[in-house]
This record gives structure tokens, sequence and C-alpha cells, in this order.
């Protein structure tokens, strides 16, 4: 089971989203309801999105249509940066880039901490 933490840093311009566990399609459902809400009310072309993926686990190929659609909403929504920040998880990794590189996400950084 996923589950995910919003926090609006409006002092610093960032969007901290911590994300942890698997997350299921109803996970990734909820999870972008409550994305939706919380950047309406910013302006995230202003924000740097901060994604503490550190608990995250590497997703089943049937959720990675609602992760693509979680970076297509990063990139629509204008972000001046798309932070990932994951433990040294050369998998995470690489699935974390690809749908990067898929989706045409190009402002992206993998942090590994």
């Amino acid at each position: 089971m996923g589950s995910f933490n919003f926090n609006v840093n409006s002092e610093e311009k960032i969007f901290d989203v911590k994300v942890e566990g698997s997350f299921s399609e109803g996970d990734a459902v909820s999870f972008i309801n409550q994305y939706n809400k919380h950047t309406a009310s910013f302006n995230p072309t202003e924000y740097i999105i901060d994604l503490d993926c550190t608990d995250l686990k590497v997703s089943d190929n049937d959720v990675l249509p609602m992760l693509e659609q979680c970076y297509k909403m990063y990139k629509e929504s204008g972000f001046s940066k798309v932070i990932f920040k994951i433990k040294q998880n050369t998998i995470l990794k690489m699935q974390l880039g690809r749908i990067a590189r898929s989706t045409g996400l190009s402002n992206y950084e993998i942090i590994e901490v």
C-alpha cells in the first residue's frame, strides 16, 4: 500500500511531496485528486516540486500508466524544476528516469540520498 503527504512551503517556493510504499491504482487516483487540490492553491510555475521518494518501492507494470500520468501533471503544471530524491536504488532510478523521458519531462533531477 502506498501513502503520500503534501506540504506547500510558500516562503521557499517549494511544493514538498512525500511518497512511500507500493502504489495501487486506487492510491494513485487518490494521489492525483489530492495533488490537484493542493496545486490549485498556488502558482506552480513559481515553485519547485520536491518529491521525496526515499521510501518508494519500484512500481508494478499495471501502475506505470498512472505514474506516467503523474509525470504529465508535473509537466503541465509548469513547475520550474522537478526533483526526485531516492535512496540508492538503480532499478528505481532507471524506472523514474525512463518515465520522465517518455513523458517529455525535461526539467527533472534524480538525487540519490
